[in-house]
């Protein structure tokens, strides 16, 4: 069902809407099951209302961990996953016309999809720079008309820095349940409800 996934990964919400109209004539009831029961905001890209994010784990721990370790390895500016997306379109911008529209804003014109970029606000009229927070084609062929470094235009959270920060610690694991220490634990407890919910004593006792 290539429609589908066309439709999940669609930037502009105009594209989506063409694509959900392919689901909605070929597969009525699943166009009506998508919309009115699971909401677009919960699986469409173009209309999730946060930020996206691609971790997932099965053990934090060792993922944490292994993860600590690549940061302190990294030489590039850039996450590895961020870096490897971002590269290949420094050469794709080659081919893009690129014209300044006002000291912020450029109109990028090539390929499929032309763009109107604001390096400023960080924006794009293709939705991917909005999105990923990640320079587009169209974005990285602004900033180098603007002399602008393109990796100033990425969010900070795609940084080496932001990285180390968030893995810089080592991650210890709690053990088996069958180890903690169970009346500390209901001591702590203990403490903690008389002094978020202290007892009440009435007028006479």
């Amino acid at each position: 069902m290539g429609s589908y996934w066309s439709t999940v990964n669609a930037y502009r919400c105009e594209d989506f809407t063409g694509y959900m109209i392919e689901i909605s004539n070929r597969y009525p009831r699943v166009a009506e099951y998508l919309e009115n029961e699971v909401g677009f905001e919960k699986w469409s890209r173009c209309h999730y209302p946060g930020l996206r994010y691609n971790i997932t784990t099965t053990n934090m721990v060792e993922s944490l961990n292994s993860i600590r370790i690549i940061a302190t390895a990294i030489t590039s500016p850039l996450t590895p996953s961020r870096e490897s997306k971002l590269r290949p379109r420094f050469a794709q911008s080659n081919g893009q016309h690129t014209t300044q529209l006002n000291p912020i804003t450029y109109h990028v014109k090539g390929g499929e999809l032309e763009g109107v970029v604001d390096i400023f606000n960080k924006t794009c009229t293709c939705k991917e720079f909005d999105i990923d927070k990640l320079p587009c084609v169209h974005a990285v062929a602004a900033a180098h008309h603007a002399q602008v470094s393109v990796y100033s235009l990425v969010s900070p959270y795609y940084t080496k820095e932001y990285y180390l920060l968030a893995y810089g610690e080592t991650i210890y694991p709690v053990g088996s349940q069958s180890q903690w220490d169970q009346f500390f634990f209901f001591k702590k407890l203990q403490t903690l409800r008389g002094v978020i919910f202290p007892t009440v004593k009435h007028h006479g006792e």
